[in-house]
């Protein structure tokens, strides 16, 4: 049995598709019963919210693995309280439950000692590193679905307005479906001890490919523009963000290269997903 957390999202979807094709048994935990329905066919569905450490124990019990995530908290507060209320519980979690392994969803940038929003991922793979099954944190690049975004604006307006700069820049990226299917492939070939595995696509990706891959998909000319760095914090907080300094950390990272795996991604696993067929299905989902 894998229990698999976020199942109702893309990444925990993935997951648990990857592993039932494999023909291995799933147990799908959601917060929600009836989100949990959609699974109920193919899956055990377990309830638990990660703010229940013995819900959540509950559901890692008895487990071949376990794919771990924290929901993600792209306006937190300073210094990240609700990062380390749920890692807490979720690591007094595991070691309750004790799954023979664990991948654990982490991120490019994990390592960074500079302030920023991803520091949440370095403060979760630190409360894990004792833990003592095998653990393989999965770092991921930056995930091509964020271009969600930007499908009205391509769509309406032929631009897309990027954050990422300067425009021609090609940054590591990723879709959440090679995400999941790679972390489904890891959990089911046992490892030694603790590892970090990094994962972004075939081909970097700049704002200017992303500006081609929607006009390709849309069938329309696509433009890329970039948002100024001194509009950032205006147009976050009118977006309702209270706190965007670490969103606006993060995005320095990217942009000045500081966010990036160790070797520039050379010992980085390549998903198989490329940057148009990710954007063309962004489209078709509206």
């Amino acid at each position: 049995m894998y229990a698999v957390m976020g199942v109702t999202g893309k990444v925990g979807g993935a997951v648990a598709r990857g592993l039932l094709e494999a023909g291995a048994p799933v147990r799908a935990i959601v917060r929600d019963r009836a989100k949990g329905e959609a699974w109920s066919a193919r899956a055990e569905v377990a309830l638990a919210d990660i703010g229940d450490t013995a819900a959540l124990a509950g559901a890692f019990a008895g487990c071949e693995g376990a794919f771990v995530m924290l929901p993600p908290q792209f306006d937190p507060l300073p210094e990240f309280p609700e990062a380390a209320a749920m890692i807490s519980r979720l690591k007094a979690a595991l070691l309750q439950a004790a799954p023979a392994r664990v991948v654990a969803l982490s991120t490019i940038g994990a390592e960074a000692t500079q302030p920023n929003l991803l520091n949440q991922l370095g403060m979760f793979e630190r409360a894990l590193a004792d833990l003592p099954m095998p653990v393989t944190f999965l770092r991921a690049a930056w995930f091509i679905e964020n271009a969600a975004w930007d499908v009205a604006s391509a769509r309406d307006e032929g631009v897309i307005r990027s954050y990422l700069q300067p425009l021609d820049r090609a940054v590591p990226m990723i879709s959440s479906e090679d995400v999941g299917r790679t972390a489904a492939a890891l959990l089911q070939a046992p490892w030694v001890g603790h590892r970090v595995v990094e994962l972004e696509a075939a081909e970097r990706v700049s704002p200017f490919d992303l500006a081609r891959a929607f006009a390709e998909a849309l069938g329309r000319p696509v433009r890329a523009e970039a948002v100024p760095r001194g509009e950032w914090e205006a147009t976050f907080r009118a977006e309702g963000m209270r706190n965007p300094l670490p969103r606006m950390q993060m995005l320095d990272g990217f942009n000045a290269g500081w966010i990036d795996f160790p070797d520039r991604g050379a010992g980085a696993l390549k998903g198989a997903i490329s940057l148009k067929q990710a954007v063309a299905a962004l489209v078709r989902q509206g």
